[in-house]
């Protein structure tokens, strides 16, 4: 590897680090745990699928899509519980990569995909304004003029330094500049030491000290598979965006198998579980990183941080930090989606819209299994609506349906519509030629049709079945012409 791609990596790596910090505290407490665990389950996440992933360039942490899910385990169980839980999620995100299900992302719509990236930008940018409230209550006066100034200069050093060099990552330079003015002038205003104390040692091997029986397993088991779903989802979705951004092809599976081998470590290890975290994927790729190196400075940089630099990172301005969210915010979302809106089908807005506020208000997995079905059942109703037939008699008396489309449960009904058995001649021909066959509601719709001719003293042949339609009549036990 060429020493500039080294240098940009290791950069793009260290960049990534001081935002990951605040992050994995925050969801840490907000899942009632030691913002230590957060720490610890960052720098081991995110280093193994730095080195073991199939997506180099992405950045995986204790994400707060996971942290959300485990607080009601946390508070009725314990952080015992969590970590068991967390060893049987990275278990399950492991099997589902062994499994190769990694390519059901390919399932997943554009639009669900614009939906869930608008929704995470504002979920990023939400997230951003709790750093404004002192116990609960708005900064106001002063304390608020200084945090809002900071994040001001703070976004315009990231936005304005690239015009000038390009040699370092401008989130870097503002992180560092903020915080090295604020100490210098004595500036009054929050800083990473204001979350938490961050120093601590080396994360210890141990085994989660529960019961090891069927009635722990039915209370973690819930927990492990909605994390496991979860993690995974958010984790392919990220996959997917960073593989339009840096224009090559990630390893769904590869990267689902890592993901769930490091949840595992962490869970022994005493950390959170993780996954993808879209917003310091954003830094890392806008910083240069691209490489496996990126995301293994960036996770050994957090467990420096909390062995060695605790003193000096703890002075790290939270205005600077927040700042640098608030860009990645800005970029993350889809503007594009905003262009479309006169230009694209009303189902696929709806389900962008749908997806956004879904993601705002509840939660990634729900956000997109509600968009996969709208977008399913559009795709349906769309193809029920294109089966159609061309009718005409023939010159012995008999009359020739010509089937076009597709027959499957939504467009059964169309299907039948087609036919008169009541002022039909005696001989009906139905050429299936451009007919396809999908499901068993087909292959029932064709019964029907036969039942209903028969009934009108009338014959029913069909012909030029396709071979895979004439595997399905077979398994079913229908005879065709």
């Amino acid at each position: 590897m060429k020493p500039a791609r080294l240098r940009a990596d290791a950069l793009a790596g260290l960049t990534t680090s001081f935002a990951l910090l605040p992050e994995c505290i925050a969801f840490a407490l907000v899942a009632h745990l030691n913002p230590l665990m957060g720490l610890y389950g960052a720098f081991i996440i995110c280093t193994l699928t730095a080195l073991f992933g199939g997506r180099p360039g992405m950045v995986s942490g204790a994400a707060g899509s996971m942290a959300v899910v485990i607080v009601a385990l946390v508070v009725q169980h314990g952080v015992q519980y969590l970590l068991a839980t967390v060893l049987l999620g990275g278990l399950i995100m492991m099997a589902f990569g062994l499994l190769r299900l990694g390519k059901l992302v390919r399932m997943v719509p554009h639009p669900v995909m614009l939906g869930f990236v608008n929704g995470l930008a504002i979920v990023i940018a939400l997230a951003q304004l709790e750093h404004f409230k002192r116990d609960g209550a708005w900064l106001s006066g002063t304390p608020l003029y200084l945090m809002a100034g900071l994040v001001a200069v703070t976004m315009a050093i990231v936005y304005l330094l690239p015009r000038l060099t390009r040699s370092v990552p401008p989130a870097l330079v503002a992180i560092l500049g903020v915080g090295l003015a604020v100490y210098l002038l004595g500036l009054p205003t929050r800083t990473l030491g204001d979350m938490a104390h961050i120093a601590g040692g080396l994360p210890v091997f141990a085994l989660p000290d529960i019961p090891w029986n069927l009635e722990t397993l039915q209370i973690v088991a819930p927990y492990a598979v909605i994390m496991a779903t979860v993690g995974l989802l958010e984790t392919l979705l990220t996959l997917n965006l960073t593989d339009e951004i840096t224009e090559s092809r990630g390893y769904p599976d590869r990267e689902c198998v890592a993901l769930g081998a490091a949840n595992m470590a962490s869970g022994l290890l005493g950390g959170m579980g993780g996954c993808a975290m879209i917003g310091q994927t954003m830094i890392n790729l806008s910083s240069g990183g691209r490489g496996r190196l990126s995301g293994v400075v960036a996770g050994v940089m957090v467990l420096l941080f909390v062995l060695f630099l605790s003193p000096l990172i703890e002075r790290i301005p939270l205005a600077a930090l927040v700042g640098v969210m608030f860009v990645v915010s800005q970029q993350t979302f889809a503007w594009a989606s905003l262009r479309v809106v006169n230009k694209v089908p009303t189902n696929d807005v709806l389900v962008i819209v749908a997806v956004t506020i879904i993601t705002v208000f509840t939660d990634l997995a729900v956000a997109v299994v509600c968009g996969i079905i709208i977008a399913a059942l559009n795709f349906a109703w769309q193809q029920a609506r294109e089966l159609y037939a061309d009718a005409h008699m023939e010159t012995d008396g008999s009359k020739l349906y010509h089937l076009h489309g597709t027959l499957f449960f939504a467009s059964t009904t169309q299907f039948l519509n087609q036919f008169d058995p009541a002022n039909d001649p005696a001989l009906v021909t139905v050429d299936c030629r451009h007919l396809r066959f999908v499901d068993y509601s087909a292959v029932a719709a064709l019964m029907t049709l036969r039942e209903r001719y028969s009934k009108a003293g009338k014959h029913l042949r069909v012909f030029h079945l396709s071979e895979r339609c004439k595997r399905m009549l077979k398994r079913a036990g229908v005879q065709h012409d």
